[in-house]
């Protein structure tokens, strides 16, 4: 089986303490509720011989990495969200880098902004990705299109191992980006399907 899916990699995005634990200082509401998904997500994938690769956020703890609109969420005296070696930056409990995945770091919403991704993946032979996490019209939806624009073969955002602030946010990006070509089955399809 694993020849079949050797040059595919499955993207596990934000899946740390401060975007879904109730007390994360970036809270997304439908967070919590993938997390099993996710779980299996990751199972299914080293069954299959793919590669796992864990993008997080992890920053600077004044902040000097991180968009300019949340800055403000890291002045002086205050630990700001996901401040690399905290609590909030790490992986939700279920989740757990083993020998052989890989973990990048990000510190904007794409997974391909000012990282190595792209070159990781074309050194790995990979040209199909797999898309799990948070959140959908944020960090999920800007990898993706930018994986569309990079020539991925294929693109598959596992619909309910993804999720965002509300249901209807995460199905209306979903929407946008099978506009491109992007498949978005469920985990069921997903785990059933042999291509």
């Amino acid at each position: 089986m694993a020849e079949k899916w050797k040059h595919t990699a499955l993207l596990v995005i934000d899946m740390q303490k401060d975007f879904i634990h109730e007390d994360g200082q970036m809270l997304v509401n439908g967070g919590r509720a993938i997390v099993p998904n996710v779980i299996k997500a990751v199972e299914v994938a080293r069954q299959r011989g793919i590669l796992v690769i864990w993008v997080v956020r992890e920053h600077d703890p004044l902040g000097r990495d991180v968009e300019l609109f949340r800055r403000h969420l890291y002045t002086t005296g205050k630990v700001g969200p996901t401040v690399k070696g905290t609590e909030g930056a790490e992986l939700v409990d279920g989740l757990v880098i083993k020998e052989g995945d890989y973990k990048l770091v990000k510190t904007r919403f794409s997974a391909f902004f000012a990282t190595h991704l792209h070159s990781l993946l074309q050194g790995a032979g990979i040209n199909n990705l797999i898309i799990t996490g948070v959140q959908t019209p944020n960090c999920i939806r800007q990898t993706v299109f930018d994986a569309v624009a990079l020539d991925y073969q294929s693109v598959t955002v596992i619909f309910d191992a993804t999720a965002a602030a509300t249901p209807d946010i995460h199905a209306a990006n979903i929407f946008d980006m099978k506009n491109v070509g992007v498949v978005a089955p469920t985990l069921q399809q997903w785990c059933e399907s042999d291509a």
